[in-house]
């Protein structure tokens, strides 16, 4: 009975079940993130995993540069406009073709020029692994962002689950056979990216039909997709900045050993954001649509209860997460211990303050979000430069920690003048509580009921 409770819980089509299904995928991928770290330090070593992860690096940074906000766009046009979700699909991967083809080619021509400090066997990887992983990761987020806008979170949570385990598995497979070099770990990365594309296009196939490609299409339906995604770019665009931002100062500045450390600790310290991220890819295709009011209440409340809820889990979870480190990653990874609960702070942050900037999205007003972003990464940017050559990795880690401070405040002014929101609000509201309590005893009075 209780089995049945469990069930009609975890397979409801409401906000909290989604939230619930797609934060705990968060955490498979969180855990799969870190276990194929700590295959590939100890594949690799500290310098060896600073080279593989330059090479994974540039189609990431690439695809969120060239993005131009058509995965969003996505999600709001096809919950404004209902009935033609074929021709905004249509539009958006017609569009992605040229564009992954001239990007291609200048990450072929400039990347021993941005990988300077690295061996030419580690840049002729990286611009073969950059030319074909970049469609691959374009065509991935639109297929995500159309699952999404049609509520198919089986399609999403499946591309961002399916990808990384496979990724896994694969390592493991040469790892058990000896041929731990990262040309192959790249190959496996590339090979499992593709199959997985494959396997959402099939779960999204109603929308892309076999007379897909005919015709240019809908000519108003890409120029609202791509009026709303000129919105949007901007926003995202500083967010790929504010998030790749890092490792560009790494590469730079540091060594591949550096950027080995850094990714280890990186990537453990967003355990702490699986929640928030859950709540803000589920939330804007939710509230997008309602009125400000409702939007408002549901962001707030989301935004407050997850705040809460990873500033009690962080300090125990910080104390436990260098423990591990040293256990499973080796007791050289334990240099970046400092950088690595800094960097714990400044994902709970980040992570609060995003939920926020859904609202803005959702009532079409992506703008003071790109405020936003212009505000934080030109002080963050500007730190970097300054704690970097002092500190190394730790002043990296500082300057993200201030930058996530001013994004959050920068928030708060925002939603006070343009939504006449009180802040105060905003941080707490005792009906949290109430709300929660009624929702435990609602799963209560269904599994007594079963």
């Amino acid at each position: 009975m209780a089995q049945h409770a469990i069930q009609r819980v975890w397979k409801g089509d409401g906000l909290f079940q989604t939230i619930l299904r797609t934060s705990a995928t968060n955490l498979l991928v969180m855990v799969i993130t870190t276990l194929t770290s700590i295959v590939t330090a100890r594949m690799f070593g500290v310098v060896g995993k600073g080279e593989f992860s330059a090479i994974l690096f540039w189609p990431t940074l690439l695809a969120g540069l060239v993005g131009f906000g058509l995965p969003t766009s996505l999600i709001y046009n096809m919950k404004q406009n209902k009935g033609r979700g074929e021709d905004f699909v249509r539009a958006g991967f017609l569009f992605q073709i040229p564009v992954s083809i001239i990007v291609g080619i200048v990450a072929w021509i400039w990347l021993p020029v941005w990988l300077g400090n690295y061996s030419e066997a580690v840049i002729q990887i990286a611009r073969w692994y950059t030319v074909f992983m970049l469609p691959i990761i374009l065509a991935v987020n639109l297929i995500s962002a159309l699952a999404q806008s049609r509520n198919n979170f089986k399609v999403y949570n499946g591309v961002r689950l399916y990808v990384p385990l496979c990724n896994l598995a694969g390592l493991l497979a040469l790892w058990a056979v000896g041929n731990t070099t990262i040309d192959l770990a790249a190959l496996v990365f590339l090979v499992t990216s593709m199959l997985v594309m494959t396997w959402s296009l099939y779960g999204v196939g109603d929308v892309i039909r076999s007379d897909w490609f005919k015709g240019l299409g809908n000519l108003s339906a890409a120029r609202a997709l791509f009026g709303y995604g000129s919105k949007v770019f901007g926003v995202e665009l500083l967010g790929t900045l504010y998030s790749q931002f890092d490792k560009i100062i790494i590469l730079s500045l540091l060594t591949a050993k550096d950027l080995g450390l850094y990714t280890v600790v990186f990537a453990l310290s967003r355990v702490f954001n699986v929640v928030q991220t859950a709540i803000t890819n589920v939330i804007f295709p939710k509230v997008t649509g309602m009125d400000k009011d409702r939007i408002i209440a549901t962001v707030g409340r989301a935004f407050r209860l997850s705040l809460i809820l990873m500033t009690i889990v962080v300090i125990p979870s910080m104390l436990i997460g260098r423990f591990l480190m040293g256990i499973l990653f080796g007791a050289p990874f334990l240099e970046a211990t400092t950088a690595f609960y800094l960097l714990s702070f400044e994902c709970i942050l980040g992570g609060g303050s995003w939920i926020l900037a859904s609202a803005f999205n959702a009532m079409g007003r992506p703008g003071l979000v790109l405020i936003r972003q212009l505000i934080a990464l030109a002080a963050t940017i500007g730190l970097f430069f300054l704690f970097t050559p002092l500190y190394g990795l730790n002043g990296i880690a500082f300057a993200l920690l201030i930058g996530a401070v001013i994004r959050m405040i920068v928030t708060m002014a925002a939603l006070r003048m343009t939504f006449n929101v009180r802040i105060r609000g905003m941080l707490f509201d005792k009906n949290d509580f109430r709300f929660l309590m009624e929702r435990i005893k609602e799963r209560s009075l269904r599994k007594g009921e079963r």
